[in-house]
């Protein structure tokens, strides 16, 4: 398969690179000063696995005009309608979409515009970024990727997609529930870029304080509420996991939304913690610390425009 990776972020380079490394046929879509980094550097990634570099296939938006079996797209959410602009050319009558976002907002966008055939559920678990120099760095040894048709069917091209992506360096699983799936992470993300962005601190200086246990899982109360509304409970694994990890004192854990406020960067506040509470009002829930956190991280985003000018 002919696989289009869409950018060279954290996401789509530490996959995308994985894959380059193991043999695919990979080629990214970037811009110009990526492309230029890229060749120049390789695409580099620094990994509790070991640090490699691979040198990829870099194609930019203008000179797009082939399509492509798999389109895996990693993007941030407020990129994703100028993503989709640019590689629209790529999207063919059988191209598979993968988009492994973090939500669930991108599905609908990603179907409105080509249709519901041709794209999957999908999401990943590895905790990345890029530093100065444009190297992937990854920051704890998860590196997972579960997808699957958002119908639940186990069809053949899922199949042959978990076979593709089944390369050192990524755990793959095609999943007949990919939306249930979803909707779990969206809860555990929701509650913990909700927690750490309202306290502006880690789960474990959450935890030190003085009700600080008690909010946490008030938040997360409010979000299992919206999946259960939605049709999608969540699991009692999913709840034992979260229970731990959402109390394990000392820990470091803080959302990748906290980080982008700490740098004083753009956020996904909007497709995370603003959807979840649009979806909470349609279903008549009532979410005061959802509510309480988006607000909070709206404030930070007025500011931080009105900084920018």
């Amino acid at each position: 398969m002919r696989v289009l990776v869409i950018g060279a972020g954290a996401l789509g380079g530490y996959y995308g690179a994985r894959l380059v490394r193991a043999g695919g046929d990979l080629t990214f879509l970037v811009r110009a000063k990526r492309a230029e980094q890229l060749r120049r550097n390789g695409l580099q990634v620094v990994s509790p696995h070991g640090d490699f570099a691979v040198q990829p296939k870099i194609i930019l938006a203008d000179d797009l005009k082939e399509t492509f079996d798999v389109v895996l797209v990693g993007v941030k959410s407020y990129s994703l309608d100028d993503a989709m602009a640019q590689f629209a050319p790529a999207v063919g009558a059988n191209t598979m979409i993968l988009p492994i976002l973090n939500g669930l907002k991108h599905i609908d966008t990603l179907t409105a515009k080509f249709g519901a055939a041709r794209v999957l559920g999908g999401l990943a678990n590895v905790s990345a970024g890029l530093d100065a120099d444009g190297r992937v760095v990854q920051f704890m040894a998860n590196q997972t990727i579960v997808f699957g048709e958002t119908n639940g069917a186990l069809s053949e091209r899922a199949l042959a997609l978990e076979t593709l992506l089944h390369v050192p360096g990524i755990d793959v699983r095609a999943s007949e529930a990919i939306m249930q799936d979803m909707w779990e992470k969206f809860v555990q993300l929701s509650t913990l870029a909700g927690i750490t962005c309202l306290m502006r601190a880690s789960i474990g200086d959450i935890l030190a304080v003085p009700n600080g246990e008690q909010s946490i899982f008030r938040l997360f109360a409010e979000c299992c509420a919206v999946a259960t509304a939605s049709g999608f409970e969540p699991r009692a694994p999913f709840i034992e996991f979260d229970r731990k990890l959402f109390t394990t004192l000392d820990s470091p854990l803080k959302a990748s939304m906290l980080r982008d406020v700490e740098r004083g960067s753009v956020t996904e506040a909007e497709h995370i913690l603003g959807d979840m509470a649009n979806r909470a009002r349609t279903l008549g829930i009532d979410t005061p610390l959802l509510d309480l956190a988006c607000a909070h991280v709206a404030a930070y985003e007025v500011g931080r425009r009105r900084t920018a000018g």
